[in-house]
């Protein structure tokens, strides 16, 4: 009997997995996902970006299939999927996986979302599929992740694995709620891998496009999903295949075995990071390390000199070209910056500690925090790289006038199972996305329809929340391009 591929091994996992066999722990965790990427869509939406996205939504027209934040008539699903998609990921504020280093719920939660929508699915069966989108998501961003380097192949070749995963997990996750069998999701895949797509080079030199390859993920999954109903289909071997995914987009260098060891046992989704900052992972641990040496009673006003140790691997997304970093010229590139992340926790902020308000143009080129700015220097840290990318790490040293040296060594990311966000953090951080953008009492009826996802018989109750008149009394929080 021949040796069913990587593809089809994966196929037939997201197909036939029941509902009722997923762990309670994975089901909760899907919840806090769905509920974390509604509120990010809504955070997100005043950015310029998002209005181009919704923009160029509704002039596509088309038939209504599913819901869009923000917007009160229903687009075609695959479009829905774009918007939101775009959306979840343009805060940078989105869940992550590690070591794998990619955002998995931004494609999948809108495309699954969509999907449900147009096919009438039940709350539980599309908790099922993100939870199948979310576990195929990460397994292919494993199987590029190169551990005798400790470092993402596809970061290496500057590809965005969040967006190229992500796309082939938003399909499966689709391809289920369309109830395809194991072999047109395998198609579904098979078509997905050909449309997935992804460059990092705005994270070093500016430019906003990285905002949509979440949203473009999920609109390609959506559309591989129904072009696989349709009868296009896929190779089989559209993974490791001489020409396949792996050939493509990691010349070759995969663990096939991350792809299918423990498949249908040991699930990934639980251990997936929350994000705590609307900022790039990698600066996570360097705000913390702030926030920590100012509640010690740094005096700001008295340093001299800051060093901000980080694996070596990250100083290029938040310590490179130098010059810039200290020196962000929107709200947007200070997400991307190490010396900025330095002055947000040195200043304090809102939020968890600092929240979308920190991350504003204006603050970005505060006289205070450029100031401050103007004294980090990013290094490399040995006890750092020793731990990236299971954590990511910083070790902060700073300098006052007086001689004193200042240090905070953070080297566990708060978010992650050894320091977990609570279920009421969550729940902050959900209200404070929501707060400059839903009525209070709509966005409590969200939390409460999330809460009970998995017992609704239909999905379109939560759908049809995200689409009411936004709040319009309050400025938006988010940073302002």
């Amino acid at each position: 009997m021949t040796e069913p591929t990587l593809g089809q091994r994966l196929a037939a996992f997201a197909a036939d997995t029941p509902a009722d066999a997923l762990p309670d722990e994975v089901v909760a965790s899907v919840r806090a996902r769905v509920l974390d990427i509604i509120g990010l869509c809504v955070a997100a939406y005043p950015l310029p970006t998002s209005q181009a996205a919704l923009a160029y939504v509704t002039e596509q027209g088309g038939r209504g299939q599913a819901s869009v934040v923000g917007l009160a008539e229903r687009v075609p699903a695959a479009l829905a999927a774009f918007a939101n998609g775009v959306l979840a990921h343009s805060l940078d504020y989105d869940d992550t996986h590690l070591p794998s280093v990619l955002h998995p719920s931004a494609s999948v939660v809108p495309a699954a979302l969509a999907a449900a929508e147009l096919a009438g699915a039940s709350g539980r069966e599309t908790v099922a599929a993100i939870a199948v989108g979310l576990e195929v998501c990460v397994r292919l961003g494993m199987a590029g992740y190169d551990r005798t380097v400790g470092n993402s192949v596809f970061f290496e070749h500057g590809q965005h694995a969040t967006s190229i995963c992500g796309t082939l997990g938003g399909a499966v996750a689709a391809a289920r709620l369309l109830r395809l069998d194991a072999g047109s999701t395998l198609d579904a895949l098979g078509v997905a891998a050909s449309m997935a797509a992804g460059l990092i080079e705005s994270n070093r030199n500016g430019g906003t496009v990285k905002r949509i390859h979440c949203g473009w993920a999920a609109h390609s999954a959506v559309s591989a999903a129904l072009l696989a109903r349709h009868g296009v289909t896929g190779p089989p071997t559209v993974l490791e295949g001489r020409f396949g995914f792996f050939q493509a987009f990691l010349r070759g260098e995969f663990d096939a075995d991350e792809v299918v060891r423990g498949l249908d046992t040991d699930w990934a989704v639980p251990g997936i990071f929350f994000k705590p900052y609307p900022a790039n992972h990698f600066t996570h641990a360097a705000i913390d390390a702030a926030i920590a040496l100012r509640e010690r009673g740094l005096p700001i006003d008295q340093i001299d000199s800051i060093t901000l140790g980080v694996p070596s691997p990250v100083i290029r997304t938040i310590g490179q070209p130098i010059e810039r970093k200290r020196a962000p010229q929107t709200g947007y590139e200070a997400q991307f910056s190490g010396p900025y992340a330095v002055a947000a926790g040195l200043c304090g902020g809102g939020g968890l500690g600092v929240g979308l308000a920190d991350f504003t143009d204006d603050l970005a080129r505060e006289p205070v925090r450029r100031a401050l700015m103007a004294k980090v220097e990013v290094v490399p840290d040995e006890r750092c790289d020793a731990i990236f990318p299971n954590q990511f790490p910083a070790v902060l040293r700073v300098v006052t006038r007086d001689g004193r040296e200042w240090t905070e060594a953070v080297l566990a990311n708060r978010g992650g199972p050894q320091r977990p966000l609570s279920e009421a953090e969550l729940a902050v951080k959900f209200h404070h996305n929501t707060a400059a953008g839903l009525p209070a009492q709509i966005a409590a009826q969200i939390e409460e329809e999330v809460h009970r996802l998995d017992q609704a018989p239909d999905v379109r109750q939560l759908t049809s929340l995200i689409t009411c008149e936004r709040a319009t009394d309050a400025a938006p929080v988010a940073p302002s391009r």
